[in-house]
């Protein structure tokens, strides 16, 4: 009996633990850089209130302090200690001289025919993940994706990113300051007037990498952005997208209760083993098993399952009754996602007329089955068009073989 075959068999219970802590591991040798800088200064954004109440108190400052630093850098968005105010100037001195508020550096920005934008930043070690925000013209707001990760370790076969080797965990700081970034590019700081709607009002943890792979630092980024003094966005507009790494989805559920949208695309294990591999060692039973135990899952916040329509693979109408079987007693709905080609890949995008015929069985069993429009295509920011250029040190000159 393999490993993967125990675990499949084991109680949710024991699956949970023992496999927590094995990814936790795994993940923490692909740790990003410290928030120390080689200059002895400490990047700020990225930090917890606990630990920013802490860097304060050991510079010899009065804990209430902490709020006052909060709101200037996630309310306000500023990055220069003198336009803070309100803080006095001999902690302001002592800022300057031992602190920093960064963003990454924009390497591009690109904006599609259809109002999509794309960025491709640059992190301070010289790596890169790209950004899209992607706006919705009948709500006057739009979702920025962001990436968890600098490549990815899942290799699905019709990702773009899936062909980049993962080079490291995004830190917490770079997961946020991806989000801030995006609003410094729409001037969007600080919180817009009644007449003057917010654009960036939703995060979608859909980029580069799999964030449950990454899922200390994605929790400590989204607790920053659920915080109510400032970024301040309810978890009910974060949704996180996952192939299903089951006993994270578990601890995800339980810390941080935001939106969950499963990556499935295909109704067989054999199939999905194939082109979502993570399916070997997370079946779909076990997925599906995980979604019925999600805390938050309900009629007013469903999980999402996402499902991209490849031509002549899984996107027959028997496919499509399966998946409804499949779906029976979970609060869901389904995204399918035509297929947006890269160079290089295999597939084709499913026929119009048939992607419309597996809907409608969707539809027709109670599921909301939305057929979604591509956005950013002329400039490779679709979904599964996400890749950079940072190369990864080979696995086995790291000790690094066995990953994930």
């Amino acid at each position: 009996m393999t490993a993967t075959d125990t675990l499949s068999n084991a109680s949710p219970a024991d699956l949970t633990e023992e496999e927590k802590k094995r990814i936790l591991a795994k993940s923490a040798q692909f740790s990003p850089p410290s928030a120390v800088l080689p200059d002895g200064r400490t990047e700020l954004v990225g930090l917890s209130r606990a630990e920013l109440e802490q860097l304060l108190v050991d510079m010899g400052e009065q804990r209430f302090r902490t709020k006052q630093l909060w709101h200037w850098i996630y309310h306000k968005g500023a990055t220069d200690f003198n336009e803070m105010t309100s803080i006095g100037k001999p902690l302001r001195a002592k800022l300057i001289d031992r602190c920093v508020i960064s963003r990454p550096k924009v390497v591009t920005e690109q904006t599609s025919k259809d109002e999509t934008r794309k960025f491709l930043f640059q992190f301070r070690d010289g790596q890169e993940a790209e950004t899209v925000y992607i706006p919705d013209r009948r709500a006057d707001r739009g979702a920025v994706c962001i990436s968890s990760q600098v490549g990815c370790t899942l290799s699905c076969r019709f990702c773009h990113t899936g062909t980049q080797n993962l080079v490291r965990n995004l830190g917490s700081s770079e997961i946020i300051s991806q989000f801030m970034a995006a609003r410094d590019s729409y001037g969007e700081w600080p919180t817009p007037t009644a007449d003057r709607p917010r654009l960036l009002s939703t995060i979608v943890l859909m980029g580069m990498g799999e964030p449950l792979y990454n899922y200390e630092n994605i929790a400590k980024a989204m607790r920053i952005a659920m915080d109510d003094e400032g970024i301040g966005i309810s978890r009910r507009r974060i949704t996180l997208s996952t192939s299903g790494v089951v006993p994270m989805m578990d601890q995800c559920g339980h810390d941080l209760a935001v939106n969950l949208a499963i990556s499935l695309h295909a109704v067989r294990d054999d199939l999905r083993n194939e082109i979502v591999p993570l399916n070997r060692k997370y079946p779909i039973k076990d997925v599906l098993a995980a979604c019925r135990r999600y805390p938050a899952a309900s009629n007013s916040r469903r999980i999402t399952f996402e499902y991209i329509m490849l031509r002549g693979i899984n996107d027959s109408e028997a496919d499509a009754r399966e998946l409804v079987r499949l779906l029976k007693g979970i609060h869901a709905k389904v995204n399918l996602i035509p297929f947006n080609p890269w160079p290089g890949s295999d597939y084709k995008p499913s026929k119009g007329e048939q992607v419309q015929k597996f809907a409608d069985i969707i539809m027709q069993a109670g599921y909301s089955s939305p057929i979604r429009t591509p956005r950013g295509r002329d400039i490779l920011a679709a979904c599964g068009q996400l890749r950079t250029e940072s190369q990864r040190v080979r696995a086995s000159e790291k000790g690094l073989d066995d990953v994930m």
